[in-house]
């Protein structure tokens, strides 16, 4: 009998637990309930998210073969789109039409369409219609003047990046022009092709060797606007204060190390892997934004910089949440200190997991 009593003694203390259990366990948010639902569908689509220095600085005589073991590896990942850090047309077009709320950003920013409109006699939409209606038919390969024509209508919507890829799609002798690519643009062309960007030195290149019709561009600028009205002598100043810490200088002395390695001809896959590190990312937010966010200068100055920089990345995200649209496997391209943001934003959206950029490196 007594051993019947600590038996059922027993189970009840099991069934109290496992009801306070219960209860202490929050529901699954609304989100949540979509979250598992994707997972166990089990072919939840990927991104991955390659952190990078901007390139321009390179010398122009450097040798891009170097970047031959970084593009083989992430062709080895094989991305179905590739996303890069630039403004569409259609948003450099906004800029433009309000710069009074935008000075000088598109002249910043923006490439200039304006030489190929001239050209082609097409607005910027009827440009970008005018190379979706071609791409929408599917082909093994184009015509060399198919592609010549879909560079020129790539320029002239403002998709530089694009039209280069198209260029670089062309056999060299097939790279002139014709009735629909006039010399001016041909000119443009080349002066993009000696870019020594990463959208032109990493992005291109990799989408032609994927057999890839285009690039996306996802940056934003129009975050500018959510610092609201703010003093230009004051901001400088705080802001400088604010960048005035240990952890810039430690970050410059690693970007010096680089720096000197890459001139003495070190592997750049390194630098991509050291660039891309936990260390990394947690070494450029500790500098720059947590230093922002945690600003108690009296200008406020720190959160309108914080502000401007979470919308951005807010935005970029959404932009490359569109180009993976029902599946597609992406790789995006981005200044590292967006890094971060990009995977902690696209990591809470339910169809998306982020790719592990460490694997696809190697050691």
């Amino acid at each position: 009998m007594s051993h019947f009593r600590l038996t059922f003694q027993a189970v009840a203390i099991v069934a109290s637990l496992f009801s306070q259990a219960c209860l202490a366990a929050p529901d699954p948010s609304p989100v949540e309930i979509a979250d598992k639902a994707a997972r166990e569908r089990g072919d939840r689509s990927e991104v991955l998210v390659l952190g990078t220095a901007h390139l321009s600085y390179l010398p122009a005589d450097f040798n891009r073969t170097r970047f031959d073991p970084l593009l083989a590896r992430l062709a080895a990942w094989a991305p179905q789109a590739i996303a890069v850090e630039a403004m569409s047309g259609a948003q450099c077009d906004y800029l433009r039409t309000y710069e009074f709320a935008y000075p000088e950003v598109a002249a910043n920013y923006c490439f200039d369409p304006a030489p190929a409109r001239e050209a082609l006699g097409l607005t910027g939409p009827e440009a970008e219609k005018a190379y979706s209606e071609i791409l929408a038919q599917p082909a093994q390969d184009r015509a060399p003047e198919v592609r010549r024509r879909l560079a020129g209508l790539f320029l002239a919507a403002g998709e530089a990046d694009s039209a280069l890829v198209q260029w670089l799609r062309l056999p060299p002798v097939e790279r002139h022009e014709d009735a629909s690519l006039p010399q001016v643009l041909v000119d443009l062309l080349s002066k993009r092709m000696a870019s020594r960007n990463e959208n032109a030195t990493i992005a291109a290149p990799l989408a032609v060797r994927l057999g890839l019709e285009r690039v996306f561009p996802v940056d934003d600028h129009t975050g500018e606007a959510a610092s609201g009205p703010v003093d230009n002598q004051v901001y400088g100043e705080e802001m400088g204060k604010i960048w005035d810490n240990p952890a810039v200088k430690e970050r410059a002395a690693e970007h010096e190390h680089w720096e000197k390695s890459i001139a003495d001809g070190g592997p750049l896959i390194d630098w991509y892997r050291a660039l891309n590190s936990l260390e990394s990312q947690r070494a450029a937010v500790t500098s720059d934004f947590a230093a922002a966010a945690g600003s108690k200068l009296p200008g406020n100055s720190g959160r309108a910089y914080l502000a401007y920089w979470e919308t951005r990345n807010l935005r970029m995200a959404a932009n490359i949440r569109e180009v993976v649209g029902l599946g597609r496997r992406v790789l995006a391209l981005v200044g590292a200190s967006h890094k971060p943001y990009y995977e902690r934003y696209l990591g809470m959206t339910s169809d998306i997991e982020i790719g592990d950029v460490g694997a696809v490196l190697g050691d």
